[in-house]
């Protein structure tokens, strides 16, 4: 998947105390849309594209993880992520990762860091069937 563009400034994702222990948060920068999990009190964040298809993984606004509460699960196809290194463990992609986000923690605050790679945005797969139907 080519790169698009760069996260141009720092941004700020939220409070610390907003994010609890194995709770997810969503942002949208531009066209783009990550998530960040708290887990072991450290932040972890991924953009929101499965790499098996390149959709967004959640079925519903911050809804990231399985039944049990310990994966990232893709809602489309049941594909299973580690929290900590965001490797697929089960599913199509076994062995691809999701893209890491680089945040920063200052003070109370929880920043996405600048100058970092935004991969293309997520295949939108309503608007791309409903264009086919037009095509054809």
């Amino acid at each position: 998947m080519a790169e698009s563009s760069i996260v141009d400034t720092d941004i700020l994702l939220c409070q610390i105390d907003d994010l609890a222990e194995m709770q997810t948060i969503e942002l949208d920068i531009g066209d783009n849309k990550l998530f960040a999990i708290r887990k072991d009190n450290q932040v972890h964040a991924y953009w929101n594209n499965c790499p098996h298809l390149g959709i967004p993984l959640n079925w519903m606004p911050e809804k990231f993880l399985d039944l049990d509460g310990s994966l990232i699960q893709c809602s489309s196809h049941g594909a299973l992520f580690q929290i900590d290194s965001g490797e697929c463990i089960a599913g199509p992609c076994i062995g691809d990762h999701l893209k890491p986000v680089e945040v920063r923690v200052e003070g109370n605050m929880i920043y996405v860091v600048a100058n970092q790679p935004m991969p293309q945005a997520p295949i939108n797969l309503r608007a791309q069937a409903l264009a086919d139907l037009e095509d054809s």
